[in-house]
């Protein structure tokens, strides 16, 4: 295998940050997006947190809402960078440190979130916001001054959407409490519509290859701390003399579940599908329901361990729907953004969906709710794995 073109560059000053190739081959991700990738766990293991516990204590409504919108900056954090990256990765020194920069914010938005969960308290993570945001501003004020002519201007408009943006949130956090949520939604919609309006006239040379490979990568931490926190919580209950019986379908259960989460998402190419922006934009956004509901299942099978020793007075509806909801949100969004477009079979095509309807009518199974859902998810791996080798020799 060759090496890249850029390896020379590696802890040099580079003096014109120019776009890479889209089809450079030998694309992977390297070992500072990895690292970069890594502190979002403690963001995400602090959002699941506070999900567990807003659950616990009743409280649903504000529990869901509280994650799904500080999961959003999450989320948008790593996609800014992840797609900067993709086209612009020089890794010389000002490149680095700059991605190091955007790596404290991560770490300070993740103190911030059980404030802004628990008492809408935003600064810290506004903060954190912040030194992400003036280190990717820089970034593309970078690019911009190394490209010329349609593409140096996607870049001017990219920096400029950053701070547009960036200079709302601070504002935010001088609104009253009581207008914030509607504000946030407003805030999130611009948000989303800096990357649709930057490239409107001139996309940036993102490489589908290395894309797909940084979001698979992304989804397998995700993943990993949904097992994490699950096992977290099983251990805890061991620990309280409970016995392994009563926690055996549960944890069964959501073994299953993520182990088929994981084939699911794996068996398809995603590059394939990632021709141009038009397919790109609404892949990558999608994904924010797939990261969300893949880390919110870790937080489920947290509950419902809860719920299975009698250690909180969750309804038995609630601690499962905690499960079944974000399983079923989690098949039918991979199936909505990922999976359908390679579909070949009338299996391929309705599996999931199916799947996702089943999985939502195991919350009212009682005790056995998240070993069915398991099972569900395990019925609809094989049916897809059996539909594709079946494909696969006609």
């Amino acid at each position: 295998m060759s090496s890249s073109p850029l390896a020379p560059r590696a802890g040099r000053i580079v003096t014109r940050m120019t776009a890479r190739a889209p089809d450079e081959s030998h694309r992977t991700a390297t070992s500072l997006e990895l690292f970069f990738d890594l502190c979002f766990v403690v963001a995400v293991a602090q959002a699941g947190a506070s999900l567990v516990h807003a659950l616990v204590d009743n409280h649903p409504g504000t529990g869901v809402t509280g994650y799904l919108c500080v999961f959003f900056g999450i989320w948008w954090a790593w996609m800014n960078f992840s797609w900067f990256a993709s086209a612009y990765d020089c890794d010389d020194v000002p490149y680095r440190l700059l991605t190091l920069l955007q790596m404290a914010g991560v770490l300070v938005y993740a103190a911030g979130v059980s404030r802004a969960f628990d008492h809408g308290d935003w600064s810290i993570t506004v903060t954190g916001y912040l030194l992400m945001r003036v280190a990717l501003t820089t970034q593309w004020l970078r690019a911009a001054r190394g490209e010329s002519g349609p593409t140096a201007r996607t870049a001017r408009h990219y920096a400029a959407g950053l701070l547009l943006c960036q200079a709302a949130w601070v504002a935010f956090l001088f609104v009253p409490a009581g207008a914030r949520t509607w504000l946030f939604v407003v805030l999130a919609l611009a948000e989303l519509s800096v990357p649709v309006l930057a490239e409107r006239d001139h996309p940036t040379s993102w490489h589908p290859r290395h894309i797909a490979e940084r979001y698979g990568l992304f989804t397998l931490i995700v993943l990993g701390e949904t097992v994490a926190a699950a096992t977290v919580a099983v251990k805890s209950a061991l620990d309280t003399h409970h016995a392994p019986s009563t926690l055996l379908p549960t944890a069964l259960g959501g073994l299953l579940i993520v182990f088929a989460a994981w084939w699911i998402y794996f068996a398809v190419p995603a590059h394939a599908h990632l021709t141009s922006n038009r397919q790109a934009i609404p892949w990558g956004y999608g994904h924010y329901l797939v990261f969300a509901t893949a880390a919110a299942i870790g937080a489920g099978l947290e509950v419902a361990v809860e719920h299975a020793t009698g250690q909180t007075h969750t309804s038995s509806l609630t601690a499962h729907a905690a499960i079944t909801v974000p399983t079923a949100v989690y098949l039918a969004t991979v199936w909505l953004i990922h999976t359908r477009h390679h579909a070949v079979t009338t299996a391929d095509r309705l599996t999931l969906p199916l799947a996702a309807l089943a999985v939502l009518a195991c919350t009212y199974a009682g005790d056995a709710a998240v070993l069915l859902t398991g099972l569900t998810c395990l019925l609809a791996t094989a049916v897809l794995t059996w539909a594709r080798a079946s494909a696969s020799c006609t």
